[in-house]
């Protein structure tokens, strides 16, 4: 009886427990109080704001690519011969100035070339003046013969007259006949050969012609056995040596212009269309084809900067847009000309732009209009936060057409005049009471890297 009992216990306890819990969960809900929102006695944050105001802004695109000479002389032997002068800095990396003798063929062949032309040119020159003398002189005889053509025609008449009336004989006439026959034979003779006269005139003018074109040719293989700088330049490659013979069409060295460099950057579509849509727009001719045609590229400010050496740089033009896209980057393929790459070259410090540096291209102009800018940093994933007019912060949508130097340039959701926090609250509780402190420090940054004042 005494284990039934306390087995009993045992069994109750559970169900009593449970009871005294519910209770006291019941006891506590009837009894809570509901909490309450003191406005007194929270803390108000103060945040700094800005006051959005149109910017005169400058439209960047940046781009990378290798530098490259404007113009490359590729040296081909145009005739052969043996090197007979070589210039004693003939180099690679030699830098040389324009009108240079860098090398010299012999000319002796090529001399005796223009020797023979212009003596066979001579020797035509003077057989056509021969036969203009020849047609001065047979239209001379031929006025005398038609002269005494002439006479002997009159005669012959008489005598046949006379030989009617038996006057004179039969065998006076046939005489005259004869005479009058010769004479007219001599005429047709003469004025035969003044006929012939032009087309011998014409082969003449042909030969002469083909004799100074002759002479033409061989003078210039006399100036292609000269290798004369066209302007300064910098040797790359040199492939011959004194005395060397050198064939037609052999590659003899390789100079680059130190005149003008040129970049090809690669730029993305999105960047150049931004830029291009602050270049004006001319009044091209009825025949105008190129790009350069139709925007003013001289107002695109262009430098070149040395990846890796940012304190080396080059002023630079915008020359071209090369046709068609990279293939591999998807990219707008702007050409850009430093011109003098060379002027100022202080190496180390301050090299000259040469062949393959890798560098990148800025471009800038100002835009047509100001634009609204706000720290890039202010923008939380397309909202801003917004202080309206009883100082409490406002969750604004914004959508940002284009970012630039930590700058966010806003297409909607913003006036000028708002004012944006610049801080980052923790909690950004929208309706909540905020101390705007107005940063004038931090708006005139935003102006000054608006306008391309990037420290």
């Amino acid at each position: 009886m005494k284990h039934f009992y306390k087995r009993m216990g045992r069994a109750m306890t559970v169900p009593a427990g449970l009871a005294i819990g519910i209770g006291l969960a019941v006891l506590f809900v009837v009894n809570r109080q509901t909490p309450t929102h003191d406005d007194s006695a929270s803390v108000v944050p103060s945040l700094a704001v800005i006051e959005v105001q149109p910017l005169a802004f400058r439209l960047e695109a940046r781009g990378y690519g290798a530098a490259r000479p404007a113009e490359t002389w590729q040296a081909v032997a145009n005739v052969p011969g043996r090197v007979v002068e070589r210039h004693p800095d003939l180099e690679s990396g030699t830098l040389l100035r324009e009108g240079t003798l860098l090398l010299a063929l012999d000319p002796s062949r090529y001399r005796l070339a223009i020797a023979e032309a212009e003596a066979e040119l001579a020797g035509l020159v003077a057989e056509k003046d021969q036969v203009e003398a020849e047609a001065e002189n047979i239209r001379r005889l031929l006025k005398l013969e038609r002269d005494r053509l002439g006479l002997a025609e009159q005669e012959l008449s008489r005598i046949e007259s006379l030989a009617e009336s038996g006057t004179v004989s039969s065998s006076k006439r046939d005489e005259q006949i004869r005479a009058t026959l010769a004479q007219r034979q001599a005429v047709f003779l003469l004025d035969n050969q003044l006929r012939v006269l032009p087309s011998r005139r014409e082969r003449l003018e042909a030969q002469v012609e083909r004799a100074s074109t002759r002479l033409e040719q061989a003078r210039r293989d006399l100036e292609d056995t000269r290798f004369v700088a066209p302007y300064d330049l910098r040797l790359r490659e040199v492939d011959v040596e004194m005395h060397q013979h050198v064939g037609a069409g052999q590659r003899i060295f390789q100079a680059d212009s130190i005149e003008a460099a040129e970049v090809e950057a690669h730029i993305p579509i999105s960047m150049i269309l931004r830029l291009m849509g602050g270049v004006a727009l001319l009044q091209p001719g009825p025949d105008a084809l190129d790009l350069a045609e139709r925007l003013d590229f001289s107002a695109i400010r262009a430098e070149v900067v040395l990846v890796g050496a940012e304190g080396v740089h080059w002023p630079a033009r915008v020359s071209r847009v090369a046709s068609g896209l990279d293939p591999r980057t998807r990219t707008v393929r702007v050409v850009v000309t430093v011109d003098e790459p060379y002027r100022d070259a202080r190496p180390p410090d301050r090299p000259p732009l040469q062949r393959d540096m890798y560098v990148r291209v800025h471009l800038s102009t100002d835009s047509p209009e100001p634009l609204l800018a706000v720290p890039a940093a202010a923008v939380h994933r397309g909202e801003v936060y917004r202080v309206d007019k009883d100082d409490r912060l406002e969750l604004r949508p914004v959508r940002t057409a284009f970012e630039q130097n930590d700058l966010a340039v806003i297409r909607e959701g913003l006036a000028p005049g708002d004012r944006v926090i610049v801080d980052d609250p923790v909690p950004a509780l929208h309706g909540m009471s905020v101390k705007p402190i107005r940063d004038r420090e931090l708006e005139r940054r935003l102006q000054r890297s608006a306008a391309g004042d990037v420290p």
